[in-house]
């Protein structure tokens, strides 16, 4: 029932073109997520989940607060016809609040945190579309200067912040904020490269966290560990971490290439530097989990490998998708 109804608000909200639908949809994914956020009933996952309510309440009155005053003022409803430039401040400042684009991205790495790697995955990945379509249909009705500052601002803060994480939830955290960064840049200039964006992102995260899950890690310590069990998982995900980061020829270089052309012909060489720069601070942190999982031995391991840990019960389906779409992408451009 959850999962459904998870499914159901997401595609409520695509399906709407009228304010007051789109806020239900948001309101339904965000109910159904509560109690799969919560289900462990570990006190940090209810911590977690009562953080993640606390914002996404505010951001869905904020929306409806919003949609409330354009209708007021303008006499519509409807979703194109957002013309009262309060109300799109408030719209886009709600909706980045709900997808964690800084500086409103403060509860995104606290939440990711809590959960377990499935959740954490869903949570960034699946409840990222919603908010995301809800941008891409505004975008036009939004001053461009704010966007680009949205833009900006979470790229550098989603490299920044995860320079001296040491848990891999945060650090697909502060990448997440990084990724919407891109997204947002370029969205009043290609809205296009912006879903292109977003689906090598689904992509690479999904590769990255159902990774994790095979080898239940959640700290950078435990990486170095894994290459005795499964050495070639090892270098997939060494592989997925740097397509995260943008490294050529994989799949992550495809979005960053084609934003900074785009940047670079509608004249702005200097926003393009800066996200240039901004994504050799995220690569930092892929290079130093690239570094822990393939160059170190960890101290507390033999050479060879213990076939007496427990084995996975995850279907390796998935996981082989998302490696191969995360590693292999960068023809199609």
């Amino acid at each position: 029932t959850l999962l459904f109804s998870l499914g159901l608000g997401t595609t409520l909200t695509f399906a709407s073109s009228h304010w007051l639908l789109a806020w239900m949809g948001l309101e339904i994914n965000t109910l159904a997520i509560i109690p799969l956020m919560a289900q462990h009933h570990h006190p940090r996952a209810v911590e977690a989940t009562t953080k993640y309510f606390l914002t996404q309440a505010t951001a869905a009155a904020m929306i409806l607060f919003a949609s409330t005053t354009n209708a007021w003022i303008t006499g519509v409803w409807d979703m194109n016809s957002l013309s009262n430039p309060i109300a799109s401040t408030m719209i886009i400042a709600a909706l980045a609040l709900k997808i964690g684009l800084a500086p409103m991205h403060f509860w995104m790495p606290e939440v990711l945190q809590g959960l377990d790697l499935l959740t954490g995955l869903v949570l960034s990945t699946w409840q990222k579309l919603a908010p995301l379509a809800l941008i891409i249909q505004t975008a036009q009705s939004i001053d461009p200067l704010l966007l680009t500052a949205l833009g900006l601002m979470s790229t550098l803060i989603g490299g920044w912040g995860g320079l001296n994480q040491t848990q891999l939830r945060k650090i697909l955290a502060y990448s997440s904020i990084a990724h919407m960064g891109w997204m947002i840049i370029v969205l009043q200039y290609a809205p296009q490269l912006t879903l292109l964006a977003l689906l090598t992102y689904i992509f690479m995260t999904s590769a990255a966290f159902l990774t994790l899950k095979t080898s239940s890690a959640t700290k950078i310590g435990t990486l170095a560990t894994v290459w005795s069990k499964s050495p070639i998982l090892t270098t997939t995900t060494a592989l997925v971490l740097l397509s995260l980061g943008g490294l050529p020829p994989l799949t992550g270089f495809m979005p960053k290439w084609l934003i900074l052309q785009e940047l670079a012909k509608q004249n702005l060489p200097l926003v393009a530097t800066i996200m240039a720069l901004a994504a050799l601070l995220s690569l930092y942190f892929y290079l130093r989990l690239c570094y822990v999982m393939t160059l170190t031995i960890s101290p507390n391991t033999t050479a060879s490998t213990t076939p007496w840990r427990v084995r996975t019960t995850q279907a390796p389906f998935p996981l082989a998708l998302a490696t191969v779409m995360a590693l292999g992408l960068l023809p199609v451009t």
